[in-house]
């Protein structure tokens, strides 16, 4: 189907709204624990093209290669009652629906406006043109999720203040997709310029001015050909332990459990240990205090003794066993790592001196494959990102400094530190080579 062909019934003025995918520089999961992260835009973007309806009939179609490329729903078809918005029952109705699993990123945002906004249920088609590759951890959803909502108000002539928007794409994506994000992707995508650093402190949504790069730094992203998901189960487990820990820590220090249930049910953690947040631990502070937490503990043995955990997003699964201690050891120092990595950057020595500048490299690539050994310690490596770090390593004196894998984990894209068109160059050989190592087609994200 054509676009003209999709909107040759609807005589509605067809609104147009984008939003880029974004590469996770530094960060990544420690989003959910207060870290502060540092996100680019890439130049691939998520297009669409929306036009209200006189009825009230949803129609979503994406030009991405899936089973059901047309999603076709009423309103009521969603509903409880004809009031009422209920957003675990529409999650459910989705998920029975033809094409309703990825159509669900789009509708979710058209439900959470209605509800949160007051919009009117009016029906909508929507035609998705998407550069961002799904599943490569650049955030294709977040990136959809906000040229949605940006559609939607334009539309509908809503207004949003401060980071309502990005708030609102993540609880969609939280309460009706289903998928346990941080904020920090639709963040990136809604706040990110291009060819600068986005800082943002996920405590929840302090997003600072942008940060340019220095001259002849580039950050580019190389696919592992690896399909990644947030929704995937590893991702939930590392996110599920961090919570965990922190619950056993608050209690050791003398929190009520009825303060957690609080924290849990209203998102409020200024009364509770660190403002709630793993990130505010000094790794010094860490060692010292918390490094008795178990390595493991089974879901059931934790809600016995423990109870409950400040997250509303995730669920303890009682007969799965949890990497409790690294999954908390690797926010604490991944939120250091993320604060030197910015300061050296904007600090960064001229070409001219290049003695200064070779070592501000090294460092800065010293603190990227830290950061993904820190990941593959929670469990959420793979081997082929491994092996695309380790060929950056392997070229280390060819212009090419660091490399770490990005976002959620367990595959998607690996994120590498490059200097001058020698190194561009570079990071072009590695992607040929691991191209013609696996017979595939990946993408250069650059």
């Amino acid at each position: 189907m054509e676009e003209i062909e999709f909107f040759a019934g609807n005589p509605s003025p067809g609104i147009r709204q984008s939003a880029p995918g974004r590469l996770d520089v530094m960060g990544g999961i420690a989003d959910y624990s207060g870290s502060q992260v540092l996100q680019m835009p890439i130049r691939e973007k998520t297009a669409i093209t929306l036009a209200l309806r006189n009825d009230t009939t949803i129609r979503v179609h994406t030009q991405q290669p899936v089973s059901h490329p047309l999603f076709e729903a009423d309103w009521r078809q969603l509903l409880v009652t004809d009031e009422s918005i209920d957003y675990q029952h529409i999650r459910q109705r989705l998920a029975t629906m033809p094409g309703g699993d990825w159509a669900a990123y789009a509708v979710s945002c058209l439900v959470v406006l209605a509800k949160e906004k007051g919009m009117a249920r009016t029906g909508i088609d929507v035609w998705i043109d998407s550069q961002v590759p799904p599943g490569k951890g650049v955030s294709s959803s977040a990136a959809l999720e906000v040229a949605v909502m940006r559609a939607l108000a334009e539309a509908h002539h809503l207004t949003f203040t401060g980071t309502e928007l990005p708030v609102l794409a993540q609880k969609a994506e939280n309460l009706i997709v289903g998928a346990p994000c941080g904020l920090m992707d639709q963040l990136a995508c809604h706040f990110g310029e291009p060819n600068k650093l986005l800082p943002i402190l996920c405590q929840p949504d302090h997003v600072s001015d942008a940060i340019p790069l220095p001259e002849g730094v580039r950050l580019v992203g190389i696919d592992s050909g690896v399909r990644h998901s947030v929704g995937g189960g590893m991702y939930g487990a590392v996110r599920t332990a961090a919570f965990m820990g922190y619950t056993i820590m608050a209690l050791y220090d003398g929190a009520y459990p009825h303060e957690l249930q609080l924290a849990r049910d209203t998102g409020e953690r200024e009364h509770l240990l660190y403002n709630g947040y793993l990130a505010n631990l000094t790794p010094r502070e860490f060692e010292d205090r918390y490094a008795w937490l178990p390595a493991q503990l089974k879901g059931s043995d934790f809600t016995e003794k423990y109870g409950i955990t400040i997250d509303p997003i995730t669920e303890v699964q009682p007969d799965v066993t949890y990497n409790v201690l690294q999954a908390v050891r690797h926010p604490v120092y991944e939120n250091t790592r993320v604060q030197y990595f910015s300061l050296l950057l904007q600090h960064l020595p001229p070409t001219a001196d290049a003695t200064g500048r070779e070592k501000a490299l090294q460092q800065l690539g010293a603190w990227m494959y830290q950061s993904h050994d820190s990941y593959s310690a929670c469990g959420l490596g793979s081997p082929q990102t491994d092996e695309l770090v380790q060929l950056v390593r392997d070229h280390a004196s060819q212009g090419v400094y660091g490399a770490k894998i990005t976002g959620g984990g367990s595959g998607g894209t690996v994120c590498v530190l490059c200097d001058g068109d020698r190194g561009l160059e570079t990071v072009r050989r590695i992607h040929e080579v691991y191209q013609q190592r696996y017979g595939v087609m990946v993408h250069l994200f650059v």
